[in-house]
């Protein structure tokens, strides 16, 4: 199946996911610290079962690897497979807070080519499959990133995950001429930074590869990019899932 299809059959299953993980907020979460330390809810869960029951039924023959269970986490021969993050910014999810997302992303050859994110607390849905084709869905609007027009020669804007910006992190800053600085949680950084609200983000080496597959492809669609800090591709399926550093530039800067 091409895979604007597998991504357009998706979009409403990640609607109704974030429905799910709205309603189950509502009724009051379960909540849990994982053997990492990190919270886990039950709605967690519950979204993780939802979305990727429906991955596998488009799609029988892709493995995923999701934040939430241990499939295919440890095999390292995977060049084409899913991962998945059913809810990336637990905090804000557990602490009523909006700026959590639901996110998968679909890799081919270790590389991602397509991407879907939910932000619900936000109404705002993105998604992505190729070159040109990166899509904001809200207020029933349908919005192509790719041809959004953005306002030039505005101070450059980048997003952080800390307000305490480190001095190899600020010094990239001074490369790039960044001149304010706004810290957001989960996956949504990528989604603001193609939509051109904002113009990048760096990274040390943090996290795990499926907190950012989704974002990197909705990106890249978008006519952003993303390295590490020496310039070099981003790949995935490595031994760890871990990250290394990043950097994401919007295509307003490139």
């Amino acid at each position: 199946m091409e895979t604007k299809k597998i991504i357009e059959g998706l979009i409403d299953t990640f609607l109704k996911a974030g429905d799910l993980s709205l309603s189950l907020r509502e009724k009051g979460l379960k909540k849990e610290i994982k053997s990492d330390n990190t919270p886990v809810s039950n709605g967690d869960l519950e979204v993780n079962k939802f979305i990727t029951e429906k991955i596998l039924e488009m799609t029988p023959d892709i493995p995923i690897i999701s934040e939430e269970t241990s499939d295919n986490k440890y095999n390292t021969q995977l060049k084409n497979f899913w991962l998945v993050d059913p809810i990336d910014g637990t905090y804000d999810y557990i602490n009523d807070l909006e700026e959590f997302t639901i996110n998968a992303g679909l890799i081919i050859n270790n590389k991602p080519v397509a991407g879907l994110i939910n932000a619900p607390a936000k109404k705002r849905m993105f998604y992505s499959y190729g070159k040109g084709s990166a899509f904001e869905l809200s207020n029933g609007k349908t919005i192509n990133l790719s041809s959004k027009n953005v306002e030039n020669n505005r101070p450059i804007k980048f997003i952080s995950y800390s307000n305490k910006i480190k001095p190899e992190i600020q010094k990239i800053y001074q490369d790039i001429g960044v001149v304010e600085n706004v810290r957001m949680k989960s996956s949504l950084k990528f989604c603001v930074v193609a939509a051109g609200e904002y113009d990048g983000y760096v990274a040390e080496p943090r996290a795990y590869e499926w907190d950012i597959a989704a974002g990197h492809s909705i990106l890249l669609s978008a006519g952003g990019t993303i390295t590490d800090f020496d310039g070099n591709e981003i790949l995935y399926g490595k031994k760890d899932l871990k990250n290394p550093s990043l950097i994401l530039k919007s295509k307003n800067i490139l």
